[in-house]
């Protein structure tokens, strides 16, 4: 067998594990392995597993994992999230849809706290549909909502998609960070954009909350204030020089427990279990990033990026005709497989033909992370979908695929804004390090 149809049937059987729901980190572990071992003979293979796993697992740039995680983790068991909701409620739940766009902003500044799109869909799954419920919002717009606002975790730094698209192309993680604020941003409005429409065309969908006065407007907003500040030490500090990503993430992660220890919200238990959840996801992490340093080789050695590579080239496209090609490529994939297991099978073959064709790898690491949130709520898989259900059983699945759909239209929305304008991107990671 060749070296191309070695790499092929590799990919083949990866897809198949995956299919099986086997963990996606033993999946191309295996593959990984025994692909270099076919290709390369076993004593490659051990030495390939054996030097990659120390290598990564001493890295201190992927200290940012852990203590983002555990910012998110503490902020969560400490109300924080609850807080930036009711602030976001109380300035625009009046209005028609209100608690829904309330949703998408209290989304936000979870995921600029949690770096995850599961762990915001969850958290504000628990704090906003008994709301929404409560209101009489259709509950294909209120679990919608929650899917997609809560998607804004992986594009919104910190983001352990991010982090992984880095460590797997060798960028920076900290003009990485800075890339997704402004696209995360845009959309965000577009998400608020939205809900208001919906609720123009159908009143019914939203029904609009009680009015609030100004001093309860002013108590919610200033109990979300140490919130809002730990995001601003965060990130401003990453983006005035202050703090590398790194020193950021252990800033923060100190200033919540400190929060949460002065106002007496973080227990010794509770700060127990979001260390233990912490170190759960982070082994999650590793051991894909591990397995990922395994894949990538493999494919290096059966040649199948250069053979992509030129049949790309053959079909004598356009820089941004292949690059439309490629996103689309995530879109597919993103029907079926989970967002990690996507960077790492894809990376190694599309990332050198990005390189070749000139195009920004922080723009394209921007672009290509907004495919993967696509990803979250598109059917079949659609991870964040089947957390909504999770916290919503009475809702139909169907309803929720349904309610997500205006927002996944404004997602290829705002990626063609982000193909149109690459600035959108590039502004704050270039006005930071030049």
């Amino acid at each position: 067998m060749s070296a191309a149809a070695t790499g092929l049937f590799g990919i083949v059987v990866l897809l198949f594990l995956l299919f099986i729901r086997i963990p996606v980190a033993f999946a191309m572990f295996v593959v990984g392995f025994f692909g270099i071992a076919a290709l390369n003979g076993l004593n490659s293979a051990t030495g390939l597993l054996a030097s990659e796993a120390f290598t990564l697992a001493s890295s201190p740039e992927l200290v940012v994992v852990p203590l983002f995680i555990l910012m998110g983790n503490v902020a969560s068991v400490t109300g924080m999230s609850r807080r930036l909701y009711d602030a976001a409620y109380a300035v625009v739940g009046s209005v028609r849809g209100g608690l829904a766009s309330a949703t998408v902003i209290g989304c936000g500044g979870f995921a600029a706290l949690s770096g995850s799109s599961v762990a915001s869909a969850l958290t504000m799954g628990k704090v906003a549909l008994a709301e929404m419920d409560r209101y009489d919002y259709d509950p294909r717009l209120s679990t919608g909502v929650v899917a997609a606002g809560g998607t804004l975790g992986i594009l919104i730094p910190p983001s352990t998609g991010f982090v992984i698209y880095a460590i797997l192309t060798e960028q920076s993680i900290g003009r990485l960070f800075l890339a997704g604020v402004f696209p995360g941003l845009l959309l965000l409005g577009l998400f608020v954009l939205a809900v208001t429409v919906l609720c123009w065309v159908r009143p019914a969908f939203g029904p609009a909350g009680p009015k609030t006065g100004l001093g309860h407007k002013a108590r919610a907003i200033s109990r979300a204030g140490p919130v809002v500040a730990v995001i601003f030490v965060t990130i401003g500090g990453i983006y005035g020089g202050l703090f590398s990503p790194v020193e950021a993430a252990a800033v923060g992660a100190g200033i919540v427990i400190a929060i949460g220890a002065v106002s007496r919200t973080l227990s010794l238990r509770d700060l127990w279990q979001a260390t233990r959840d912490s170190v759960v996801t982070t082994a999650t992490v590793m051991l894909i990033l591990i397995a990922a340093h395994l894949i990538n080789p493999f494919l290096a050695l059966s040649h199948i990026p250069a053979v992509v590579g030129e049949f790309i080239v053959a079909l004598n496209l356009s820089v941004t005709g292949v690059l439309i090609l490629i996103l689309a490529v995530y879109l597919v994939l993103g029907c079926f497989l989970e967002g990690f297991a996507m960077l790492v099978l894809t990376l190694p073959i599309f990332f050198p033909i990005v390189l070749d064709l000139g195009i920004d790898p922080i723009w394209f690491g921007v672009l290509v992370v907004l495919a993967l949130e696509m990803g979250l709520i598109s059917p079949p898989v659609g991870l964040n979908v089947f957390i909504v259900k999770s916290v919503a059983p009475n809702v139909a699945l169907g309803d929720i695929f349904r309610g997500v759909i205006p927002f996944w239209i404004m997602m290829l929305v705002a990626l063609g804004i982000l193909i149109a304008f690459p600035q959108i991107s590039l502004f704050l990671p270039n006005t930071m390090f030049n």
